[in-house]
């Protein structure tokens, strides 16, 4: 355990130095393989290269570039902006209704897109002018923007839950149905966090003029696009008529129809569209083959396997286990960004998980939901640094004041996941038990 303890001190100290993940993890990895077997680097560089190769070739790591490929394509064809009207067109004429526009079109958009992050960074710009035009506060108009660009890490097709599954061997098919209702059960809560800020504050979110119900129906078929390509991608997916990968390719396809058909793509955005998905990709890529060397020095040095007698010697029960894991990821939370602490935590703790009696399609939702609620913790918040970048004149203490009750909500959510796994689990086992 001494030698696995070195490399995630040495680990840590290099990411708190702002070294790349994909490099830290890839080092510590490849000289800590080698410390482990009397620095044999013949036997420690077949590790890595048989790492890269494997990684490379695996067929269904394609899901991924194919996936963001499909994510870059609908910001393209600009269905953020109809999904905000879609929305406003509905709840906007209620108080706080702009925000709660916005947490809904987040939630639609982030269904297709798969990332939180570029959900933060486009609805900002869709929904940052209006709430300010119409007076709303700029903590609540900002926080559920920032709030609401988390949905996307859950909502399938999600890039996070297609890393966990690769991690873990889990069906990537099961995730998905799992993740399905854990996030809209966040879309709800959040639309109660706004309804419930906006009663502790009437004057930070005023109501808008009600639209009529054909001026509503007509705001609609803007989303119609969106919602037959999800209900192709996912439909198919939970019907078993075609795999994740398929799913992706199909999903991949039907963004670059939709964007043909709204005259939004020549062959300069055809160009940053696939520049910028290749980009992604490779850097995702580097980080997963990074982590799995960091993972395969871990195994060598048996530190699961010590962790789990170490556990079973305090005698602490499953589910107070599950508990302190939960725990170490909200205070990792405070410190790391979701990718890294997905890549970092999940090949120590799933065999932990595992050996407990478990399910790892339940946890890998949980893990999700954990390093979703990072996303807008203090002091990193990745969404909360985005849109304070995007949107100059807003401080991040503006946000993340205004980001307290969609906080709240997500630990609601969290122990609502950890104490019910039905939540989770319904689903998949209704379609595929």
């Amino acid at each position: 355990m001494t030698e696995t303890l070195i490399g995630f001190a040495v680990l840590l100290l290099l990411v708190l130095a702002r070294f790349p993940l994909a490099y830290s993890m890839g080092i510590v990895g490849f000289v800590g393989f080698a410390w482990l077997i009397d620095f044999n680097w013949n036997a420690t560089l077949s590790m890595a290269a048989r790492r890269i190769v494997d990684t490379g070739q695996d067929y269904s790591l394609s899901v991924i570039p194919l996936f963001i490929l499909m994510g870059n394509l609908v910001n393209k064809a600009g269905i953020s902006s109809e999904l905000y009207r879609a929305s406003n067109a509905f709840v906007g004429h209620r108080k706080g209704g702009l925000s709660m526009a916005t947490i809904l079109a987040c939630g639609g958009f982030s269904a297709i897109c798969g990332s939180s992050l570029a959900t933060a960074a486009t609805m900002s710009k869709v929904a940052m002018p209006p709430m300010r035009q119409y007076g709303y506060r700029d903590s609540l108009a900002s926080a559920s923007i920032a709030a609401g660009g988390t949905l996307g890490i859950l909502i399938p097709p999600s890039v996070m839950l297609v890393v966990y599954g690769l991690l873990t061997e889990s069906s990537i098919r099961e995730l998905f149905a799992a993740g399905l209702i854990p996030g809209l059960l966040g879309v709800v809560l959040y639309l109660l966090a706004v309804k419930w800020a906006v009663s502790r504050d009437p004057e930070s979110a005023p109501p808008l003029k009600a639209l009529s119900w054909p001026e509503r129906f007509a705001a609609l078929k803007g989303v119609l696009s969106t919602l037959v390509l999800f209900v192709l991608v996912m439909g198919g997916i939970y019907a078993g008529v075609f795999t994740p990968t398929e799913a992706a390719g199909i999903g991949a396809a039907g963004a670059f129809v939709i964007a043909l058909l709204k005259r939004q793509l020549s062959l300069p955005v055809l160009k940053e569209v696939l520049v910028d998905t290749a980009i992604t990709s490779s850097v995702l890529f580097s980080v997963v083959i990074s982590a799995l060397i960091f993972s395969n020095f871990i195994n060598r040095a048996g530190f699961t396997d010590e962790l789990l007698m170490w556990v079973t010697g305090m005698e602490l029960s499953p589910f107070a286990v599950m508990g302190i894991i939960i725990l170490v990821y909200l205070l990792l939370g405070c410190v790391f960004e979701s990718m890294s602490m997905l890549l970092l935590t999940v090949p120590i703790f799933f065999p932990l998980v595992q050996s407990l009696g478990f399910d790892l399609i339940w946890f890998g939702i949980l893990v999700v939901v954990v390093t979703e609620i990072s996303l807008i913790t203090p002091p990193v918040g990745m969404n909360v640094f985005v849109l304070s970048g995007v949107i100059k004149d807003i401080s991040t203490k503006t946000i993340f004041r205004g980001i307290v009750p969609f906080w709240v909500a997500d630990m609601v959510r969290l122990a609502l996941i950890a104490f019910i796994p039905a939540i989770s689990l319904a689903l998949p086992h209704w379609l595929y038990a």
